[in-house]
């Protein structure tokens, strides 16, 4: 173990084989946390290879629990995080508008690591109970289009690595690794990304899976459609640009789609969405991005016809009783 993390000091690149040993190494507490961050710093340093994360990301699938839902049909939404923008939380709204819409979300997500609050901040907060019980979450599925997976609880190395991402407050290969563990391996993946080269890394990996994809970047560094700026947008098909405004979307300014400085006020802007009192631009943002994961699930829909079935699943109320539906079957409803 030590020689590996001596490798990765000395900026060597480690093997397949390598990875996925440390990765069991880490998960099983044979790493402790000083050698832990000195393995996140090394991939600060310089980017992971391809083989690196293909290690990593075995291992945690090796680890994890593992849930057969809707036979794999259904999205996942989710962005690597790590730009450091601090936007509300676009992708875990954005799954509910796609439930609505009528296609079926199996979101993973996990705590905010460089960020104020993550998805599962988000979800906790308003109420959702986080499990690993397939039937639970089959039945959401079935009965609101939407089930949600808590990290952590499905990959115990992202339990370990949690607290220590959490006081490094800076992007760790642990972004680049969330999005490709979603424990049920749905087969559409809506995904953003900090950079161009990720984008480029996810690409390959999602083309050996076989899955249909789209991976998308913020020329301005968003790991989301911020319409701040055109979008790079990888698919297994092509790599192209998108500039929204051809479909009818103004640019926002980045001010107006921050989130806020607590998980209370991410709730509220959350919440202020789906009810349809939200600011134009934070909906604007919402729709967009909703609409590259339909397109992305239902390939007879245009981009541009996306955000029409969008719109009409979030001014209808629709989402907004995906979300009440949800959260009625764990209980308990936040106010």
């Amino acid at each position: 173990m030590k020689q590996m993390i001596l490798k990765l000091v000395e900026c060597q690149k480690l093997t397949f084989g390598e990875s996925r040993f440390l990765m069991h190494g880490i998960a099983n507490n044979e790493v402790n946390e000083a050698q832990i961050a000195a393995i996140l710093t090394a991939f600060i340093i310089r980017t992971i290879a391809i083989e690196e994360l293909q290690g990593f990301r075995q291992a945690l699938i090796d680890l994890s629990i593992k849930v057969k839902l809707n036979d794999g049909y259904g999205i996942d939404l989710c962005g690597t995080g790590g730009d450091g923008k601090n936007t509300f939380n676009i992708s875990t709204v954005s799954s509910f508008i796609v439930a609505a819409a009528g296609y079926p979300v199996i979101k993973h997500g996990n705590y905010g690591a460089t960020a104020v609050s993550g998805s599962s901040n988000i979800m906790e907060y308003l109420g959702y109970n986080f499990s690993t019980n397939e039937a639970k979450l089959q039945d959401e599925l079935s009965r609101t289009n939407i089930c949600f997976l808590h990290a952590p609880l499905f990959h115990p190395a992202l339990k370990v690595v949690g607290p220590i991402r959490k006081k490094l407050g800076v992007k760790t290969f642990f972004n680049m690794l969330g999005p490709l563990v979603n424990p049920a391996n749905p087969c559409f993946q809506c995904t953003g990304v900090y950079s161009p080269e990720a984008g480029r890394i996810y690409s390959y990996f999602l083309q050996a899976e076989n899955k249909k994809f789209s991976v998308i970047h913020s020329l301005d560094g968003y790991d989301e459609v911020s319409l701040t700026s055109p979008v790079k947008l990888f698919t297994q098909e092509q790599e192209t640009l998108i500039d929204f405004r051809e479909i009818g979307l103004k640019n926002v300014e980045p001010e107006n789609i921050r989130g806020g400085n607590t998980i209370e006020e991410s709730a509220e802007i959350f919440i202020s969405i789906l009810e349809n009192r939200a600011s134009p631009d934070q909906v604007s943002v919402a729709l967009a991005n909703s609409a590259l994961a339909i397109s992305c699930i239902d390939e007879s829909k245009t981009l541009e016809e996306s955000v029409i079935l969008a719109k009409e699943a979030l001014t209808s109320g629709k989402a907004l009783s995906v979300f009440k539906n949800l959260m009625n079957m764990q209980g308990k409803v936040k106010n």
